[in-house]
């Protein structure tokens, strides 16, 4: 049974968990500068937890295409006082920080963050791998490659899903040569990848399971729903839950979205098929 430790709680895996994306930046692709005060942000974790989150998903660096970098200090201040208002409301709640950034994850688990969702998989910062085993915290490992402003740049694979399928296996050994023990593997679409590579490691997810790992996908109104729809953000929910579909379809353990409502349907009727199955 694949289980993952969050504050002293076993986490069943087997059962897929829907995680609530809450953006505290300026600048986020679809809600950027809705929650970047407490209060909207209370509200935001309230109405998640309230719709069946597991997790809520704390963001204060933009990872879209071209993203401005922001300092060190500036993502901490950003974060930090979002976490500790979360766990003041709801002591309970399993928040995750969304960091490349060591000293970012340290901040925010000191807060009371309880995982880490590193979207360069540690090589962004050489010291990501300690501070996870320092606080032995479950580790979300993404697939990227460079950095968000230059990772439209580098999408050329000869085979995309064996070399991202290689990537977690050399990166998951290193992972756990540092002590760290729980593990969700998250093959990134969108990031370093056109949008018909990321239809095509979503079509291949299934040889994921291999690993061992939860999977975690996180497609939530990205641009390969609302490009080949040509649409926009703002409408992609109903091009999101058809990929959610998918995505429980193949296995994965972990939806990270920002409507955790309908994300929470796909669940439960996907528990139906499931149980149905001849």
């Amino acid at each position: 049974m694949q289980t993952i430790n969050c504050k002293g709680t076993l986490i069943d895996m087997a059962t897929p968990h829907v995680m609530g994306i809450i953006n505290v930046t300026p600048d986020s692709f679809y809600d950027g500068g809705n929650t970047t005060s407490i209060r909207p942000i209370i509200a935001h974790a309230t109405k998640m937890l309230d719709e069946g989150a597991t997790f809520l998903d704390v963001g204060g660096y933009s990872s879209r295409p071209d993203a401005s970098d922001i300092s060190v200090s500036e993502e901490i201040e950003r974060v930090v006082p979002a976490i500790e208002a979360i766990i003041t409301e709801f002591p309970k709640a399993l928040i995750s920080i969304d960091t490349f950034r060591s000293e970012v994850a340290m901040a925010a688990i000191e807060a009371g963050a309880c995982m880490v969702n590193d979207i360069s998989g540690g090589l962004l910062d050489s010291e990501m791998y300690n501070t996870v085993a320092r606080y032995q915290v479950p580790y979300i490992l993404m697939h990227m490659r460079g950095t968000p402003q230059t990772m439209k740049t580098k999408t050329e694979y000869k085979n995309i899903t064996k070399e991202v399928l290689y990537y977690f296996s050399e990166r998951i050994a290193e992972a756990r040569s540092h002590n760290i023990n729980d593990i969700v593997i998250d093959p990134g679409f969108g990031f370093a990848k056109k949008a018909s590579q990321s239809f095509e490691l979503l079509n291949s997810l299934e040889l994921f399971k291999s690993l061992n790992l939860p999977i975690l996908a996180g497609v939530s109104r990205k641009s390969m729903i609302y490009k080949t729809l040509n649409s926009e953000p703002k409408d992609a929910l109903n091009g999101t839950t058809a990929l959610n579909m998918v995505a429980l379809q193949k296995g994965v353990s972990i939806l990270r979205v920002h409507d955790v409502k309908e994300a929470m349907e796909c669940v439960k009727l996907n528990e139906q098929l499931s149980a149905h199955q001849l």
